[in-house]
This record gives C-alpha cells, structure tokens and sequence, in this order.
C-alpha cells in the first residue's frame, strides 16, 4: 500500500539535503505562451541538474514559490524532472536575477 505522507517525507528529506548541501547552484528563466516566466535554482545531482528551487511570474504578477519548504499547492509543484537548459529553452541568469524573484 503506497503512503503518500511517507512518499512527500521522503521528497522533502531529499530536496532539502540538495538544497542544504549543495557547493554549486545554476540559475535560469524562462517563458510560456501566456507570457509568464519560470525561474530556477538547480544542483547538480547523479549527472543531472535537479531544480531546488522554481518559481513561477504569472503575466498578472502573481508569484508562486516552490521548494523543499514548500513542494506543491493548487497552482503547481517543484518539478521532479531534471534540468535540460537547450532542451527546455532556459536562459541561465545571475544568481543575483534569481534572488530578486524569488525573495520578492
């Protein structure tokens, strides 16, 4: 029988030990067709870039946050897949560009 509060348990354990441990950060936006723009923060892990942290500007200003802190709501969750820059046609930004979303 799968137990969902032990799966979420163990997604948040593994996030935030990539979160808290992490020696290297990339940071990257991108944009939709509605013109919102998604940011992310992601650690390398096993070869792949695993977003960390992701936040989304909708085009009506709205921001919604995602991290081990906060994995998902109703308006989206912290992607579980990895990070593909030139796949999923993300910009790689400043650190500095990250965190002026993100702590807005």
């Amino acid at each position: 029988m799968v137990d969902p509060e032990h799966i979420e348990a163990e997604s948040v354990a593994y996030f935030r030990a990539l979160d808290e441990n992490a020696p290297l950060r990339h940071h990257f936006r991108g944009t939709d067709e509605e013109g919102g723009s998604w940011y992310f923060e992601a650690v390398p892990d096993r070869g792949e870039l695993v977003a960390v942290k992701q936040a989304e500007l909708t085009p009506a200003g709205r921001l919604h946050r995602y991290s081990w802190k906060h994995l998902e709501d109703e308006h989206g969750f912290l992607t579980d897949q990895a990070i593909d820059p030139e796949e999923d046609l993300l910009e790689t930004i400043p650190a500095e560009e990250f965190q002026r979303v993100w702590t807005r």
